[in-house]
């Protein structure tokens, strides 16, 4: 079948072996000195481990694998005990995959392996534990939540993480919704950022001059466009010219997308002010 599932570049991996505490399926060794996907079987192509290699070298690709199966990844997990256990059904309760979830379950009592008791029931959204950096965790706002803590501004910020290179776009805050991409810096620019720009809209940011691994961006944003099925990709940068990588990396995705959307993009002055808006 083909599906989506990881690519590790074997010349840009140095073996640091970071990203195997990230991967909650456990499908990443590291083998003569590089990083390498066990099987095919155990990776989910959630693509939980992005963004967790300093050199870039793991990426989403969908190609003839074979189906992942829920059963051997669980098999797999019990013997490393139950705080992984609880990191991989959390993984699985983040990124909706409600089958899998049951499944994973289905497996512990079948077997008789107690679940740990502060593992994420079915119908609530949890946060990944074990490995990942707490930073990193996936986490939807109520309305209204976002914004009880401000005295004078709510917040329009409805999820949590924003940054590319920690965003999932199988994370249910992206499907099907009117995404902004805006570059760091904009937030601190634009007095009215929260209101008249971010409500209403699903974020991540980013900075073409500072991070690496572009080529992960590319992938998430055509992922956005064709997985998430978004309706709407605003691109927010500032006038400086270093800016326009994150445009240019916005307009490369769309085009390598199946689906066609409206992209738009707003230039932002070092004083707050707005100097363009159009439609791409």
């Amino acid at each position: 079948m083909k599906r989506k599932i990881i690519r590790i570049d074997e010349e840009a991996c140095t073996g640091c072996a970071l990203c195997i505490p990230n991967c909650p399926e456990g499908a990443i060794q590291v083998i003569d000195g590089k990083a390498r996907l066990v099987s095919d079987l155990m990776c989910d192509g959630l693509g939980a481990c992005l963004g967790h290699c300093p050199e870039g070298a793991i990426t989403i690709e969908e190609r003839e694998a074979e189906a992942y199966d829920e059963a051997q990844v669980m098999a797999n997990i019990v013997k490393q005990g139950a705080n992984t256990i609880k990191a991989h059904l959390n993984h699985l309760r983040d990124h909706g995959q409600t089958d899998y979830f049951e499944q994973a379950k289905g497996y512990l009592m079948k077997h008789g392996i107690e679940i740990p008791s502060d593992a994420p029931a079915a119908d609530v959204l949890h946060a990944h534990a074990g490995g990942g950096c707490p930073g990193s965790r996936s986490m939807s706002f109520a309305p209204g939540q976002a914004g009880e803590a401000a005295a004078v501004q709510p917040s329009q910020l409805t999820h949590w993480p924003i940054q590319l290179h920690l965003i999932s776009p199988d994370a249910p805050q992206y499907a099907k919704a009117d995404v902004l991409l805006a570059a760091d810096c904009v937030a601190f620019s634009l007095g009215q950022f929260h209101t008249e720009y971010l409500k209403g809209k699903a974020l991540a940011i980013a900075c073409p001059k500072l991070d690496s691994g572009k080529e992960i961006y590319l992938e998430k944003l055509r992922s956005l466009v064709d997985d998430s099925l978004i309706n709407t990709l605003t691109v927010m940068i500032m006038q400086v010219p270093c800016c326009g990588g994150l445009l240019e990396l916005a307009k490369q995705a769309a085009a390598s997308a199946k689906r066609k959307i409206p992209l738009k993009y707003i230039v932002v002055s070092l004083q707050g002010g707005i100097l363009a808006e159009e439609w791409v």
